[in-house]
């Protein structure tokens, strides 16, 4: 072989090598270009997709930059709303973007989606199944929406790797399909706050990965737990209040070693409670209140972490655990309404975490632990309506945060404890109805944030301050053995609204400085030793409803100002009163009247002449009336000397006035006829729809249509109260006028929405009888409640009515099945601020005033009625006005149902309060707060919802 010459070997493997590398500089090029090529065109095509999602959705206002930002060299990866792997689309969030309409059918032309996230918008229709194309996703959330019907059966197309099924706060209804169990991966599972009114699938009990089970506040026909649940061995969280839960839980349960929330509150179950839940180890909140379980409390406790127990409102008997002392994080330990005995262990009392301490309406006895507050923040301490004797513990306020003291209805003995002295945080103190005594700790009285001093029924001593708490409203300190005089700095008592002093041994004079607080509205100090005369002027009794002075010896006479006050409950019994009752008395509506016993004289105010008021004047023997039934004497009416005149001219002239007494009725009776057909419209054609059997014709209702008969009136119309026939029976009619004729399709509108009210059943709801029609009124006629108006009940006032979803339809010209819910949150905002339905000028009524108040930034506690506003109560009326105002919103497709607004309400209602959030990310409110175009005045600056418990 001939030998090559070494410079050509070298030139050989140069070439070699330069040949070599450029041939590997250009395989990564050539090998990259066709793979980047093809994502350019699937770039192009998700953009396409996404750009026409905006269209299918009416180019909603929060996504309108997506048309700017596709006409920039950006791709559609950098929008906001968008996430991407590898330059293609894997995610899409849309949630609060007030997105309307259905669900565009061709969302998984986006093939590589994990991650769909349309929660919190108004979007429409029933499941949507075109999802089972999109064979990737991990995460789907439609909650918040107005999705309906029931989830399919074949739910299980859905992609076999989802993780995370968010369908919350829809409408969907029937039964949980049993396929839901065969999602393998699923870690979160949430249906909570819908209309399922079916079954519950034991398969759910196959989810093996399963961390978060919430379906809380659905009405599912009565299921028992299966015991299939206890293999949920990874389960976290279970959030099933108010499901119709029914039986008793199962053992099973002690297999859950992972869970750490438990909710099974606002059930039907019975029996014991697993004795096995109590050795969860990672158990940190149990919440079974409301239900009927009964039995003893597990007695042995292994799970350490407990943070809340909260067993109240059940049946549970038996003492409570030794072992609660051991739980060294719990903060709150609510058994309160049950039947429990015994005593109460002294180590729970060193627990240095425990904030909350509810026991109250068992059978619990013997001494309190004396260590309660030493160790710890102790916020709340309710111990009422037991059968605790011995002192209240010293050093309940000791870190200086208490709020309430309620310890009422026991058999405690000694003094307040000194701490409450010091305790700037204190709100309430309840400690009526035991054996208390001594005097009160000074700095109680004037406790910077107290509101609620009602210590009566026990033997305190001493005198009354000069200077309360300037938020004091509510003082009661009846049947103790307080003395001294009312001092005069009681006109520095503002806030004042209830006083009950009765039954001890004050004396001297009234101070006229008492008349001059402008919030008071029960004032009771009978049963003392008062004397002198009454206060000859009132300075600011602008509130008054009740006053009861009897069993005194105030004397002089009554004043006539008593008869300008809003009073409806007046006693001055057992006084030495005299001279003549003040005739301005008369005009007091009272429901209560008592003058006995005293030294009045003269005639009583005519309105109090009949046998409502028998007893109301016994007693004092200067005193006559007209009806002998009331028990005093009657008095002599003396006729007067008349001249004599000729019997001639007496017929003469009784002729002439009989004649033209006939003549003035007979002419009046034409006028009234003639103005009345006029008025009323009478020579008009009416036309009636009628939805119940009526008692009564068209022309009962229209004679009855005048000025005397209105009970209230508004921008759309008047409501009258006309009476149908010779019973007295009434009915309520509501007249809404026109200032134009309506053409025939909105009269067939008219008929036809107004029969959608003439359907409605409740035995709450005023019945709709019917309706009448003419050329340019509308009168729509209800069943009339004799028992007045709502607000007359709960704030003893008397007011017009009016029928706030009619007021809407009035103004609206629309009915649909939201209009219930307006009218409800009209009632919420009269009750909270005091105001009228129709509150507003000519434009505007209530809920358009409220709502108004809060975009002018104004503080809602400003909008509250003065009467009940008491500020330890100040939250729960910020959450009924918000709740009003959510009712109330102008779209009826942003009100929550009735269902959630009492799934709120009641929410709002446990008083514990331990509904915590399940975990750090999700909220244990009804999330529906979320979908409204108001939610922004519905948070709190810490994010959490305003009307959360």
């Amino acid at each position: 072989m001939q030998q090559q010459h070494p410079f050509s070997t070298l030139k050989m493997l140069k070439i070699t090598l330069t040949f070599s590398l450029q041939l590997l500089s250009n395989v990564p090029v050539f090998l990259f270009i066709l793979p980047f090529h093809g994502n350019s065109e699937s770039s192009n095509l998700e953009q396409k997709v996404l750009l026409k999602l905006k269209y299918y959705w009416s180019n909603p206002l929060y996504i309108n930059h997506w048309t700017l930002l596709s006409n920039s060299t950006s791709t559609h990866c950098t929008w906001p709303e968008i996430n991407c792997t590898d330059g293609l689309v894997t995610g899409i969030t849309l949630a609060d973007k007030n997105i309307t309409g259905t669900f565009p059918p061709f969302i998984c032309d986006l093939k590589n989606l994990t991650h769909i996230d349309f929660q919190s918008n108004y979007i429409a229709g029933t499941f949507p199944t075109v999802l089972y194309k999109c064979s990737k996703l991990q995460l789907l959330d439609l909650s918040d929406n107005n999705f309906f019907g029931s989830i399919p059966d074949d739910i299980n197309r859905l992609s076999t790797r989802l993780q995370y099924l968010h369908l919350h706060a829809n409408n969907f209804t029937g039964d949980i399909p049993a396929a839901i169990g065969q999602f393998s991966e699923l870690k979160t599972l949430h249906l909570y706050v819908n209309h399922f009114n079916g079954s519950v699938p034991p398969e759910i009990g196959d989810l093996s990965n399963l961390e978060f089970l919430r379906m809380a506040y659905n009405q599912f026909t009565p299921w028992k737990m299966p015991s299939s649940f206890g293999q949920l061995k990874k389960l976290k969280v279970m959030w099933m209040s108010q499901t119709n839960l029914v039986d008793e839980l199962p053992e099973t349960m002690a297999n859950m070693t992972a869970l750490e929330n438990l909710d099974l509150s606002r059930n039907n179950l019975t029996g014991n409670i697993p004795s096995g839940l109590f050795l969860l180890k990672n158990l940190t909140t149990l919440l079974l209140y409301k239900n009927m379980l009964s039995g003893g409390i597990p007695r042995q406790v292994e799970a350490s972490n407990f943070d809340v127990i909260d067993l109240s409102e059940n049946k549970m008997t038996g003492t409570i655990p030794d072992d609660f002392g051991k739980l060294k994080k719990l903060t709150g330990l609510a058994l309160f309404l049950n039947q429990l005995s015994g005593e109460v262990p002294f180590t729970i009392g060193r627990i240095s975490t425990l904030k909350a301490f509810k026991l109250f309406n068992n059978n619990l006895s013997g001494e309190l632990p004396p260590d309660l507050g030493r160790y710890s923040m102790l916020e709340s301490f309710e111990v009422s309506s037991n059968l605790f004797t011995g002192r209240l513990p010293e050093d309940l306020c000791a870190k200086g945060v208490l709020v309430d003291v309620v310890a009422h209805g026991n058999n405690l003995t000694g003094e307040l404890p000194n701490s409450l002295g010091n305790c700037k945080s204190l709100s309430s103190v309840r400690v009526r109805g035991n054996q208390l005594s001594g005097n009160i700790p000074t700095g109680l009285w004037t406790s910077v944030n107290l509101t609620e001093l009602m210590i009566n029924d026990n033997s305190f001593t001493g005198e009354l301050p000069d200077n309360v708490a300037t938020n004091l409203s509510q003082l009661v300190i009846s049947n103790n053995q307080f003395s001294g005089e009312i001092p005069a700095g009681i006109s520095s008592w503002r806030n004042l609204m209830v006083f009950n002093a009765s039954n001890n041994h004050f004396n001297g004079k009234i101070p006229q400085e008492l008349t001059a607080l402008p919030f008071l509205i029960t004032l009771l100090l009978d049963g003392n030793q008062l004397s002198g005369n009454f206060p000859s002027e009132i300075v600011s009794w602008r509130s008054l409803n009740t006053l009861n002075l009897s069993g005194n010896r105030l004397s002089g006479k009554i004043p006539a100002g008593i008869g300008s006050l809003p009073l409806t409950r007046l006693d001055f019994s057992g006084n030495d009163f005299s001279g003549q009752i003040p005739p301005q008395i008369g005009l007091l509506s009272l429901s209560v009247l008592n003058f006995s016993s005293n030294h009045l004289t003269g005639r009583i105010p005519v309105e109090f002449d009949n046998a409502v008021f028998g007893s109301s004047f016994l007693n004092n023997p200067g005193l006559c009336a007209s009806d002998p039934s009331l028990g005093i004497d009657v008095c002599n009416s003396r006729p007067r000397k008349l001249k004599k005149i000729s019997s001639e001219l007496l017929i003469m002239l009784t002729s002439i006035a009989a004649s033209l007494f006939v003549s003035i009725i007979l002419f009046g009776l034409f006028m009234i006829k003639n103005y009345g057909r006029r008025k009323i419209g009478l020579d008009l054609t009416w036309k009636l729809t009628q939805f119940q059997k009526l008692n009564f014709t068209e022309s009962n209702i229209l004679t009855g249509l005048i000025e005397s008969n209105v009970m209230g009136s508004g921008g759309s119309g008047k409501v009258y109260r006309v009476a149908v026939n010779d019973s007295g029976e009434c009915v309520a009619v509501k007249k809404i006028w026109n200032n134009r004729k309506l053409d025939e399709k909105l009269e067939k509108e008219f008929l036809a929405e107004v029969e959608i009210l003439g359907l409605i059943r409740h035995a709450n709801i005023v019945k709709l009888l019917c309706c009448m029609s003419s050329e340019n009124s509308k009168l729509l006629v209800y069943e009339f409640l004799e028992n007045y108006s709502l607000d007359r009940w709960l704030n003893g006032r008397k007011k017009r009515s009016d029928i706030s979803g009619v007021s809407e339809y009035a103004h609206t010209r629309r009915v649909n099945e939201k209009i219930d819910v307006y009218s409800f949150g009209v009632v919420l905002l009269e009750l909270v601020t005091g105001r009228e339905a129709n509150y507003g000028d000519e434009n505007t009524c209530l809920a358009e005033w409220a709502w108004r108040h809060i975009q002018e930034d104004n503080s809602i506690v400003d909008a509250f009625d003065a009467e009940i506003k008491e500020p330890c109560y100040l939250d729960e009326m910020s959450r009924v006005f918000r709740l009003g105002i959510l009712c109330t919103g102008t779209l009826p497709s942003t009100r929550p149902t009735m269902k959630q607004v009492l799934q709120i309400l009641h929410r709002c209602n446990h008083s514990l309060g331990f509904e915590q959030r399940n975990d750090g990310s999700e909220y244990d409110a009804v999330p529906l707060l979320n979908n409204s175009k108001r939610r922004s005045i519905l948070y709190y600056g810490n994010g959490s919802l305003a009307l959360s418990v």
